[in-house]
């Protein structure tokens, strides 16, 4: 129940209606002080560990918002417990260890979801029908930018993603990464990938990268930085998508989640450019992940971006942290 566990309870639990908040779990006792303040949640709905939790109310699923040190031990504690998870991204900071948690789930029939919610914007989805209609024929070449004041403050020194070892690459591409791969519905091949620390940036590791990235025969090109003076991009970054007979740009949603940033435009000529209708979706972002995690529980399916599909992300965001590691040589995706 830190800042991003209360803004999952204020912002996006409440827009599912199948979605129950039946209790908050927090070591720290002035985040769940924060809870009953500013959430209202009861206080003897407020419990000091999972176990506490579990033991006192009968709940269906697990919504882990910790940090990421604490994901894995988490969500094992509520797997172990008979209760569906989902996490949020990265979901593990080791393949075993992902692995070990999707094979946990899976002996007990239980649905383990990852939340990559930018798969849950209108625009997205946009360009993955896009890309399987072929209207345009196969790509071969995709383009993304993603810029961005950190959210962090530094003003009692580094905390949140700033302390991460690779603060951009785990907390911010892992996105655009697992975007990548629901685009184009493949794994990735290979990445190469440097990353650097600026002076004065406030973050412990690298907030910049650039990669390079071959899925099958499409090549990509990925630049990221924490920390910009011209204008955010919107969180999914900018894409530019090359295809055999045409080129098409795209971007999500912005800062404060307004439409206005959203858009997908295909040309097909030098002067050819024709907006897209975008599909309409009731719930977005966070709540669209949440919604989806709702109904593959209730319905007994496997969630899209579940534990075992999500590997593929944690895959290349994880081979990108170590060809930075190797001075930007090229490393095969697992």
């Amino acid at each position: 129940m830190g800042a991003w566990g209360r803004w999952w309870a204020r912002r996006m639990l409440t827009q599912v209606a199948e979605i129950e908040l039946a209790g908050c779990v927090d070591v720290d006792p002035r985040a769940l002080e924060l809870a009953v303040e500013q959430l209202g949640v009861p206080p003897d709905r407020c419990y000091p560990s999972l176990e506490a939790g579990l033991d006192a109310v009968d709940v269906d699923a697990v919504l882990v918002a910790t940090t990421l040190a604490s994901h894995v031990p988490v969500a094992r504690a509520a797997l172990e417990a008979g209760r569906h998870v989902l996490v949020e991204k990265p979901f593990a900071p080791t393949l075993a260890e992902a692995r070990e948690l999707v094979d946990l789930a899976e002996a007990r029939g239980l649905r383990l979801m990852v939340s990559q919610n930018y798969r849950f914007y209108p625009a997205a989805r946009a360009a993955v029908e896009l890309v399987r209609s072929g209207d345009l024929g196969p790509p071969h070449l995709i383009e993304i930018d993603f810029r961005h004041r950190s959210t962090v403050p530094v003003a009692d020194g580094p905390r949140g993603h700033r302390l991460l070892t690779h603060p951009l690459l785990m907390d911010m591409s892992i996105h655009h990464f697992d975007l990548l791969r629901l685009v184009l519905g493949r794994d990735a091949d290979w990445i190469r990938c440097q990353a650097w620390n600026p002076h004065g940036s406030g973050f412990d590791g690298p907030p910049l990268a650039m990669a390079t990235i071959q899925l099958g025969d499409v090549m990509v090109g990925y630049r990221g930085r924490w920390g910009t003076w011209a204008p955010d991009t919107p969180w999914t970054g900018e894409w530019r998508m090359t295809f055999e007979r045409g080129e098409v740009t795209w971007s999500g949603r912005d800062l404060a989640g307004s439409r206005g940033a959203e858009r997908v435009t295909v040309w097909t000529g030098a002067d050819e450019a024709r907006e897209l209708a975008l599909p309409e979706m009731p719930l977005i972002d966070q709540a669209g992940s949440l919604a989806e995690f709702a109904s593959a529980v209730a319905a007994g399916r496997e969630p899209e971006s579940s534990g075992r599909e999500n590997l593929g992300s944690l895959a290349l965001a994880l081979a990108a942290v170590e060809s930075a590691a190797r001075g930007g040589e090229q490393v095969a995706v697992p």
